[in-house]
């Protein structure tokens, strides 16, 4: 497959999902073209892009993985990201943010040692001792269940090439066209359902975008993708 190496808008017209599955099923009609692919593999980014990715991987036909990736809040408005981290250490900060607000060196590391224990903690709560898929080689989709400022999946992605894929793909049902653009500098292709003019939140496209439990992503990951 050659790499795309450019961000082509796949978008319908502005759309609410009725929920994550229904925007995993939206998602993956624009992702047809990955179908039978060999080495597939659909990562689905915790815990919110897990419902979203087991329709994806349900659909292609691909195994399904979680990918654990955290949210650098800012201490006093923890839905705005000053950056991500990823397991294996990770990090993408978000320095305008930073710059912004001027939050110290301090804050930033404080925020890293706290999500970092969280990662490790979920880690085990989703597969016990079963490894994370190797991703060598593969064909990979990172999906969640939307991005606002791109850091938690610009994370994803460094820490997924990092592991030498064939190809990244990034895939989400909803976000705004310049994050989609800017995560397009590093993956290797990025697919967006919809993109609204007014994007203010990810959850303004969602009816339903209730927070996802660490039992419903142990239940997805434990419903089969593929045909036996």
């Amino acid at each position: 497959m050659t790499k795309p190496g450019r961000f082509l808008p796949r978008t319908s017209a502005p759309r609410r999902f009725r929920d994550r599955a229904d925007a995993g099923r939206t998602l993956a009609a624009c992702l047809t073209d990955y179908r039978g692919t060999d080495n597939l593999v659909v990562l689905g980014l915790a815990r919110g892009g897990v419902p979203v990715a087991w329709e994806v991987a349900a659909a292609l036909r691909a195994p399904l993985d979680v990918f654990l990736v955290r949210k650098l809040g800012v201490p006093t408005w923890p839905e705005l990201a000053m950056g991500a981290l990823a397991s294996g250490g990770q990090v993408v900060v978000n320095d305008s943010v930073i710059a912004d607000l001027g939050i110290s060196d301090q804050v930033l590391r404080s925020a890293i040692v706290r999500e970092e224990a969280e990662l490790l903690r979920r880690e085990v709560a989703y597969r016990g001792d079963r490894p994370a898929a190797d991703l060598h080689g593969r064909v990979v989709i990172l999906v969640d269940d939307g991005i606002a400022t791109g850091a938690s999946m610009l994370v994803a992605v460094r820490a997924v090439q990092s592991a030498e894929p064939a190809l990244t793909v990034v895939a989400v049902p909803v976000g705004p066209e310049s994050a989609c653009r800017k995560i397009a500098q590093e993956a290797d292709d990025v697919v967006c359902a919809t993109m609204p003019a007014q994007f203010d939140t990810v959850g303004q496209c969602y009816r339903d975008f209730h927070q996802v439990s660490d039992d419903e992503v142990r239940d997805l990951l434990a419903t089969p993708t593929t045909a036996d």
